[in-house]
């Protein structure tokens, strides 16, 4: 299957149709540590947050290919949720916990610093700069 592209987006755009469909409410099951996550951090609870995005309770929702956003409101705040679609752990009915669970995803790997040159015996060196 190389070449192809994540199926996780498009599961969870699957699975809150479902759920919708359903007559029941989506919710999301966010790593809130994984970078880039936008959500109200006193709702976090153990590094997770367990989102609410039935279409009554939030606006401007977009489930994209990379990054779910909308605006919904926290104890009567209206705010902005950017979360990245590999931070979703899971996508389920509130009522009945139907849906799906996602594998941890390891989060994109920090571009790294060229490597220093080296020295003889190939341990890095060192060099006074005046």
């Amino acid at each position: 299957m190389s070449g192809m592209t994540p199926n996780r987006p498009y599961l969870i755009r699957a699975v809150h149709e479902w759920i919708c469909d359903n007559g029941l409410t989506t919710h999301l099951l966010v790593d809130a540590n994984y970078p880039a996550v936008i959500v109200p951090r006193d709702f976090v609870n153990d590094g997770q947050i367990v989102l609410n995005i039935a279409p009554a309770a939030v606006q401007h929702f977009v489930a994209g290919n990379e990054l779910i956003s909308f605006s919904a409101r926290f104890g009567g705040q209206p705010m902005a949720v950017e979360v990245p679609v590999n931070a979703v752990l899971a996508v389920f009915a509130r009522e009945n916990g139907e849906g799906m669970a996602f594998e941890p995803t390891p989060p994109p790997a920090e571009p790294t610093p060229p490597e220093p040159p080296s020295g003889p015996g190939g341990r890095p060196t060192l060099k006074v700069v005046k």
